[in-house]
């Protein structure tokens, strides 16, 4: 059974319930409703709590991504600081310097591009997924307002 299916019982549910009297509630029996919407949780895609999970990582991700190009940079400036003190190689400790900059800076921005292209298309697949449940949750309560208007009992309640 797929989360479409497990919504629409869940609506059944609660639409077969016994209203409470004068009030707009129902009696819905709660073990019954767990385990469907229990159900409903287990049938969401592995890419759905993916894509959660990568959206409470991303701060950390690109944290790391930062902190590795600051390592990078320090390993590169200190590179430097040693080839400054031989003098005979002062030209090629700068050169080389610009070199492992340049690199630590391309590397931090490919990894960057890299976990943003990641996220986009895990939450592209997310929307997906919410827009049908959307679609079905909206059918669902337009279905639930027409049936109550067929209702010959409604007459009585109103």
């Amino acid at each position: 059974m797929d989360v479409i299916e497990r919504v629409e019982k869940a609506i059944v549910l609660v639409e077969g319930a016994r209203g409470v009297p004068l009030s707009a509630s129902c009696v819905v029996h709660r073990g019954e409703l767990l385990e469907i919407l229990d159900g409903v949780k287990s049938s969401f895609p592995q890419d759905f709590f993916s894509a959660q999970d990568v959206l409470r990582e991303r701060e950390q991700i690109l944290e790391d991504a930062r902190q590795s190009a600051d390592v990078l940079i320090g390993h590169a400036r200190e590179e430097m600081a040693r080839m400054v003190e031989q003098t005979e190689i002062v030209s090629a400790a700068q050169l080389e310097s610009k070199r492992i900059l340049s690199e630590a800076t391309e590397e931090a921005n490919a990894k960057r591009d890299e976990i943003d292209g990641y996220i986009d298309a895990r939450l592209a697949t997310l929307e997906v997924v919410l827009n049908k449940t959307l679609d079905v949750v909206t059918r669902g309560r337009e279905e639930i307002s027409g049936n109550r208007s067929n209702d010959p009992l409604s007459e009585l309640t109103e």
